[in-house]
């Protein structure tokens, strides 16, 4: 998931130049710390502590963490769990059972096409077939009175990638805000969060930078002009496999077993909180389409921008004349 900000403007030096930075790898990917105004970089140092917390605990890609303690238990028995793993633990799984393309249950076929390491393939279909009996949400238990949680099928795995990111981006927003920092940029590899007014520009708005799905990391196709926000995407361009001509992306259906297929090469999402936009973004992206009345009545999700296969930008919730395109080769409808 990539999205990137966008200085089109000339900075405020006053404010902006009291900048303090922090580079980080964490959750498999490059981490951007930014405080304004601080006059220390301690904050940015704990939030980084924060990071690798959470990570000890919610990873997938050790062989230990409480999520780990999960999945090795599936068909066995109830593992006991910290109150902020269960409580996502606990969202996740409702979330699923919505059946609207977020499945935490999705963890075997994630492993099953490796898709974004090196023993990456495409599997035989008798494989994801076993896989596909494996990722049924209902089959969870969560138990509110001791923090349990219980696979009940040995060989499910929950697998919380595609939340997990967005969670502990707004948790870094809570902690620096108690703090009383005023103004920083949190980019979780793509998940970016803008906390407070921008010091960046005069009317204190951010830009964010819509990323190219047609080229590497780093260059925007259109910039959007808004207040404090997360801008959290789904895209098929940053982690695929190319196996006998056909390029295979990320994004797993569990009621396939394979990469979702539409006309979308990504998706944003700005909302409030960055674990809304894991979610909407989601939604959205196995919707392949804007959804009539989305998020109308929700105050704290501001709108979404779609990118097509066709090269097209379309911009939902958001007014029009706060988005710029800065690339021709794309139209923006």
């Amino acid at each position: 998931m990539t999205t990137l900000a966008y200085n089109g403007e000339s900075a405020i030096p006053a404010f902006a130049q009291q900048r303090q930075h922090q580079a980080h790898h964490a959750l498999g990917t490059d981490i951007d710390l930014t405080l304004f105004g601080s006059d220390s970089d301690h904050y940015l140092q704990a939030a980084c502590q924060l990071i690798d917390h959470y990570e000890d605990r919610l990873t997938v890609n050790r062989t230990a963490s409480e999520v780990m303690a999960i999945n090795h238990a599936a068909g066995q028995h109830p593992v006991q769990v910290s109150a902020a793993t269960y409580t996502l633990v606990h969202q996740a799984v409702a979330l699923s059972r919505q059946n609207f393309g977020f499945n935490a249950l999705i963890g075997p076929l994630v492993k099953l096409w490796h898709i974004g390491f090196d023993n990456a393939h495409v599997p035989e279909q008798p494989a994801i077939n076993e896989r596909l009996t494996l990722t049924d949400p209902n089959q969870v238990n969560c138990n509110d009175n001791d923090f349990s949680v219980y696979l009940k099928v040995k060989g499910m795995e929950l697998d919380l990638g595609a939340i997990a990111k967005g969670y502990i981006a707004d948790r870094i927003q809570d902690y620096w805000e108690s703090f009383g920092q005023r103004a920083g940029m949190i980019n979780l590899g793509g998940n970016l969060l803008m906390v407070g007014t921008s010091p960046l520009h005069a009317d204190g708005q951010w830009r964010v930078g819509i990323q190219d799905p047609t080229t590497d990391r780093g260059n925007a196709i259109a910039s959007v002009t808004i207040g404090p926000c997360s801008a959290v995407t789904s895209g098929i361009y940053e982690r695929h496999l190319e196996f006998n001509g056909q390029s295979y992306h990320h994004i797993l259906d569990s009621k396939t077993g394979y990469p979702r297929q539409n006309d979308l090469e990504s998706v944003t999402v700005f909302s409030k909180t960055s674990i809304d936009g894991e979610i909407e973004t989601t939604r959205l992206f196995f919707a392949g389409q804007p959804i009539p009345g989305w998020a109308a009545n929700r105050s704290d999700i501001y709108g979404a921008i779609f990118v097509t296969k066709q090269r097209e930008i379309q911009v939902v919730g958001l007014p029009t004349e706060r988005v710029t395109l800065l690339d021709k080769r794309f139209t923006l409808i």
